[in-house]
């Protein structure tokens, strides 16, 4: 009787370590499946999102505005807003990722009611353009340089700038280098569209920091078949006539930190603004007195009052 009992706790023993064998087996598979999914199947699939198109319908345009189209030098059709100009200088306006110019008509307002042309447009696969998606923006600069090229032939331009929000503004201050004919920026909420992009601040070139962002971008190459673009700051090096007004979230480190390193490359030709109380790409929103001065005020002084020709 004595050996029965002892069996049954033998038994009942080897039931709780099995049992509990088979619960770290579980937590151990679940904890490798976590893995997988943050640091693999997350920024794949982030990358799988940013290289679909984002195409949508885009409503009448603002007063002043009519609808016009464009075809970049690698044959893809662009749909924009054109208002002429009133002062000489034209703004080439670009939205922020998977938005279109719909999400920039009160920035188109703005402009043109201080007398700016503009051209606002949808990016390649955003809004009613053609062309494959990439919400990275990295053949951004065939974009820029034919709205630049459009606006050269338009009557009474003889300067020209670029308003970008987000991704807008990474765009153009990328195409810098490759389009002379733009002659001052102003960029909000602008920071990386790449892995060396995401490299230009010190400190992050270690995996656990660098990671993601270089499988997301590695990622994107072979989902889209592009190549990164030159990196920002490369660009502005390579542009050094132009005048960059910065505006950063003051919630959003990240801004701030970019921003400063954008300017810090361009020198005294560069401005930076960081509001405080806003999101993202707020500062019309959150500023629209204080947004209404400044902006036109630096596009009158940086393409007006220098006479910059737009050729």
């Amino acid at each position: 009787m004595t050996r029965g009992r002892g069996a049954r706790r033998t038994k009942r023993g080897n039931g709780r370590r099995g049992r509990t064998g088979r619960a770290l087996r579980l937590a151990a598979t679940a904890v490798v499946a976590l893995v997988v999914i943050v640091f693999l199947v997350v920024p794949i699939g982030f990358a799988a999102y940013a290289s679909l198109p984002h195409n949508r319908a885009v409503g009448p345009p603002p007063a002043g505005f009519a609808n016009v189209s464009l075809v970049t030098d690698d044959g893809v059709p662009l749909a924009a807003w054109y208002a002429p100009s009133r002062n000489g200088a034209a703004i080439v306006l670009v939205h922020g990722a998977t938005d279109s110019r719909e999400n920039v008509r009160a920035h188109a307002s703005l402009l043109r009611d201080s007398g700016f042309g503009v051209l606002a447009l949808d990016l390649r696969g955003h809004g009613m353009s053609g062309g494959h998606g990439n919400t990275f923006g990295w053949e951004g600069t065939h974009d820029v340089q034919a709205a630049v090229a459009y606006l050269q032939g338009q009557d009474g331009v003889r300067a020209i700038g670029g308003l970008g929000l987000s991704l807008g503004g990474e765009v153009l201050l990328g195409a810098l280098n490759a389009t002379p004919a733009l002659g001052a920026v102003v960029s909000e909420g602008a920071t990386y569209r790449s892995t060396a992009e995401y490299l230009a601040l010190p400190g992050l070139d270690d995996l656990p920091h660098s990671w993601m962002p270089r499988l997301i971008y590695a990622a994107t190459g072979l989902f889209t078949g592009n190549a990164p673009p030159v990196p920002i700051v490369d660009s502005i090096a390579g542009a050094p006539d132009v005048r960059l007004l910065l505006i950063a979230s003051g919630q959003e480190p990240n801004e701030v930190a970019y921003n400063t390193r954008f300017a810090a490359v361009a020198g005294s030709r560069a401005q930076v603004w960081v509001v405080p109380d806003v999101g993202h790409t707020g500062a019309l929103a959150g500023h629209p007195d204080e947004y209404g001065q400044q902006v036109p005020n630096f596009f009158r002084s940086a393409l007006l009052a220098r006479g910059l020709s737009g050729s």
